[in-house]
Order: structure tokens, then sequence, then C-alpha cells
């Protein structure tokens, strides 16, 4: 589903040249549940960001569902992410004005889907994730894990095949956390494919597939189901 080959991410200022990534090579395949970690400044929003197309790479390759994003203009890139891929952030991004209907209903407004159509979706989103009752309520009404489980419905009504998930538990306690993990787990068994980055190491066990980034690299692979089964070391590049 997602491949990244050398990928590189170069910043350039006058005086400083910075690797955000250094020939990243990484294959998603359809259905997977990965988390990413990786120390501050190692590498992991960039690599989101680029799966995201919200930002562009300086050299490699980079197919998503067997097109090569980095042939595409910025409007095809667009048209690709708001086709293929839902977003969930760590400060929930809702509209504090609009209620949780309404805030789910924004995107798809952008995407000129029909009123009936998007009634449907955010109906059995909101459904989804446990808030139909409170679709009137505006976002400051509802707990932090409440916030981040409506984000969640906003990404789903898009109907993405690919999630993306930046730090989704990380401004919510413990217990926030894991209720917000499940429901991500069921909707990675409904059919989605979810890249979550954490920093979080217990929730990133529960992911059967962990990727650690170092340096702008793949540094270490590790699968668990339930308990780490395998580690291989995978270091990429030079």
């Amino acid at each position: 589903m997602l491949t990244m080959k050398n990928v590189s991410k170069v910043y350039q200022t006058e005086m400083v040249q910075t690797h955000a990534l250094r020939d990243f090579d990484l294959e998603v395949k359809e259905g997977e549940f990965i988390a990413v970690t990786g120390p501050s400044g190692s590498g992991k929003t960039t690599f989101l960001n680029i799966a995201g197309m919200l930002e562009p790479f300086s050299s490699g390759q980079y197919m998503l569902d067997d097109v090569n994003v980095g042939a595409l203009s910025d409007n095809q890139r667009a048209d690709l992410r708001n086709q293929k891929i839902g977003f969930i952030f760590q400060g929930f991004n809702l509209i504090p004005d609009l209620n949780l209907y309404e805030n789910v209903e924004v995107p798809l407004r952008y995407r000129g889907i029909k009123a009936a159509e998007r009634k449907k979706r955010i109906e059995a989103c909101l459904e989804q994730v446990g808030l139909a009752s409170r679709a009137k309520h505006l976002p400051q009404q509802l707990s932090g894990g409440q916030q981040q489980r409506v984000a969640i419905a906003r990404a789903l009504a898009g109907e993405p095949r690919f999630l993306l998930a930046d730090e989704p538990t990380g401004n919510l306690d413990s217990l926030m956390a894991r209720q917000v993990m499940e429901l991500l787990e069921q909707i990675n068994r409904d059919g989605a494919t979810i890249v979550m980055v954490t920093h979080d190491p217990e929730l990133a066990r529960r992911a059967p597939r962990n990727i650690q980034i170092v340096d702008g690299q793949v540094a270490d692979l590790t699968l668990y189901q339930g308990v780490a089964r395998q580690t291989d070391r995978a270091v990429v590049g030079g």
C-alpha cells in the first residue's frame, strides 16, 4: 500500500543543511497497524508529513497504492490525499464554535459530498466512536478523550483507506489513552491501515508492528503478538 525507497528530506538554510530523513526505506502493507517511535528530532514527524503528502521529499521514491507521489502536481497530491488518507492529530483540531456533527461535516463539505450522504456518514461515524448521542454538543462540553474520538470520527467520515495518527493520545491521561487505543485497534480490525507516531512505549507494544526511527533512518523493526516475538536489525543507508 505504501512504499518508500531511499527517501531523503533536507531542510536548507543559508548556513545549515539539516537531513531530517536519510535513505529512508519502508513498506506498509494494507491492513497493518504500525507504531512509529524514536527520540525527539529523529524524523518521525517528517516521515508522517511526507506519508500524508503534507510536505515534499528531496529525493527517493514514494508509492501510495501504486501511484508515484513524486510525479504528481500539488493539485493531484491534494486529490490523492483527500481520497486515501485520514489524519488524527494530538491537538484534536476541533472548531470550538461548531458542534460535533458540524465538526465531522467540515471536510465532507470541502469535498463536495451531498447533504444526504454527509448525514449518513456523520451519523455512522459518531455512532462508531460512541458519541452519537452527543452530536449537538460543543467540543468544550466533552472530555479530552471524547474530543479525540470526535477527531477520529472526522477522519473516518472521509472513508480513508489509510489513517495517519500523530501522537493521538499525547494530550490524554492513561485511562483515556487506552480507550482511544482500543478504538484505533477496532478500526484496524475493521480494515483500515494505521500508522501511529507515539512516545508511549506501552501503547506502541500494542501495535502488531513497531518501527523505530533514529537519525532519519529506520533503525529497528520489532514484531509483536501480545509480547515481543522477533527483533530484526535493519540499519538502512549509511
